[in-house]
């Protein structure tokens, strides 16, 4: 039988970002086919199955719309433009226009939005008020549209998820302004996945709007204690009643992974309440939220499951132009990345990777590197003296060094896991990526996730050296591939 019967084509935006990302896995699984759209389609490399297409599109250009749409029944909007720097209403605005307009030429039946929570008889924040007109252009078009409204999505990886993690975890001291106190209504990204599902199979005659939540209404200071509660950190709430939200912004800039003009938006939207006021949604779809404990404990098993999982030069591809001294920040992490090209097989250019450590050394620098052991011996750490178990075969679970081996595939890729002390927790990793008959990419990745302030500054006092030692490390192992390559002709 086919996998796929009964499903139509469903088109996908906003592939590449939290939600759009874990719906098309969730899209995947059931064997629906995706197209996905993407202004830059090599972002998804990687993400798609062989019944999957990526289209090039962009909502704020109608004309690269048209073709997205031909054959679509069921269309996701899960874009916005809160990044941008400035005018993201009205960009929000075209690019709903644009999306509504190429849906009505093409036939499409369905529109799918997931926007936010507020009363529209609120004083609405720009974010928010900007959300809600982009549903309603959306339900205004002649294609039946469902838009869903939530409140913070509470998952691993989500932007509001890391903002309470990277607060709750970097300040013993948690200065509390007077927005911690806005009721709200959190979900779960397991539950939201599970509305947008539901309404691929739902038929509607007319447009609706669900306001979908947990079961609890809590505040953002709730929220937090919680999390603390389930980490097991203890943390002093000091309430601050003066803190303008373009002081907050700054204040999130300082100490979380948000961006001060993305921050001063989410943090206008804060003071508004985003509760559920009705149990439409409740009638209708087939799905009961976890309470805010469940949700925050689901995220939490998830966070060191994703950091296993997660294909960090796909996040970096689709970075774009954001880049900060000292590597490039996602979520809570900070990673410096770099690649080299050699004209070798994958096999050839993996294996001073699967020979690293030990004996073998790190190929640049080993004196600094039994500097850095001796030190972490000092300290009490395993510093470099375990050395590895065999000078060539590696297996998930092997010390190589003060390193874990955390992922190993054949002549593709390696994780390390540190095990040094650290102010946070560190990851070395080496991938190869073929391009074309005997020519390929070695991409080496050095990752942190900073423990508090101290983790930070710990980072960015040695990254300049790092650019010294990984530079030359990654150079020495393409140079190491053609040593080998000459010595087996």
């Amino acid at each position: 039988m086919n996998p796929t019967a009964g499903h139509p084509k469903v088109l996908l935006s906003g592939a590449t970002g939290y939600v759009g990302g874990r719906l098309l896995r969730e899209l995947q699984s059931r064997g629906i086919p995706v197209r996905c759209l993407a202004r830059r389609t090599g972002n998804l490399r990687g993400r798609l199955s062989d019944r999957d297409e990526a289209v090039s599109g962009d909502v704020l250009k109608l004309r690269t719309l048209r073709s997205a749409m031909q054959g679509v029944e069921t269309a996701y909007y899960l874009i916005h433009s809160m990044g941008s720097d400035a005018g993201f209403e009205d960009d929000d605005r075209l690019g709903a226009k644009n999306f509504a307009a190429a849906a009505e030429e093409a036939g499409v039946r369905k529109i799918i939005y997931l926007g936010g929570l507020g009363r529209d008889d609120e004083d609405l924040s720009d974010h928010l008020r900007s959300r809600h007109e982009v549903g309603q252009i959306l339900r205004s078009s002649k294609v039946p549209t469902i838009e869903f409204r939530a409140a913070i999505i509470i998952g691993s990886g989500s932007l509001s998820f890391d903002l309470v993690r990277s607060l709750v975890r970097k300040l013993p001291i948690m200065i509390c302004p007077r927005w911690v106190n806005t009721p709200t209504q959190p979900i779960g990204i397991r539950d939201v996945l599970s509305y947008l599902l539901g309404a691929l199979e739902r038929e509607l005659q007319a447009s609706d709007v669900f306001e979908i939540g947990g079961p609890e209404s809590v505040t953002y200071c709730d929220v937090m204690r919680e999390y603390a509660n389930q980490r097991g950190l203890k943390r002093l709430w000091l309430p601050v009643p003066l803190l303008s939200p373009w002081l907050s912004s700054l204040w999130l800039n300082f100490v979380t992974p948000v961006h001060a003009s993305v921050g001063r938006k989410l943090v206008e939207g804060l003071v508004n309440p985003t509760v559920v006021t009705n149990d439409h949604a409740e009638t209708i779809f087939n799905v009961r939220p976890a309470g805010i404990r469940e949700a925050i404990r689901r995220a939490i098993v998830k966070e060191d499951d994703e950091l296993v999982e997660t294909r960090w030069h796909d996040a970096l591809s689709s970075a774009g132009p954001i880049q900060r001294w000292g590597g490039v920040r996602f979520g809570n992490r900070v990673l410096d990345s770099r690649t080299i090209r050699v004209e070798h097989s994958p096999q050839v250019a993996f294996e001073p990777i699967q020979r690293i450590g030990g004996d073998t050394g790190w190929y640049y620098a080993d004196w600094l590197w039994k500097v850095r052991g001796w030190i972490d011996r000092m300290i009490g750490g395993v510093g470099l003296r375990r050395g590895r178990r065999h000078s060539l075969d590696l297996r998930v679970g092997d010390a190589v060094d003060f390193w874990r081996v955390e992922n190993f595939e054949p002549n593709q890729r390696l994780r390390l896991y540190a095990e040094m002390k650290l102010p946070g927790r560190g990851w070395l990793e080496y991938e190869v990526c073929p391009e074309g008959e005997n020519t390929c990419v070695i991409r080496q990745t050095a990752e942190f996730d900073p423990i508090g302030l101290i983790g930070l500054v710990y980072w960015y006092s040695i990254w300049p050296l790092h650019q010294l030692i990984f530079a030359n490390m990654l150079k020495r192992i393409a140079e190491a591939a053609e040593e080998r390559s000459a010595a087996t002709q």
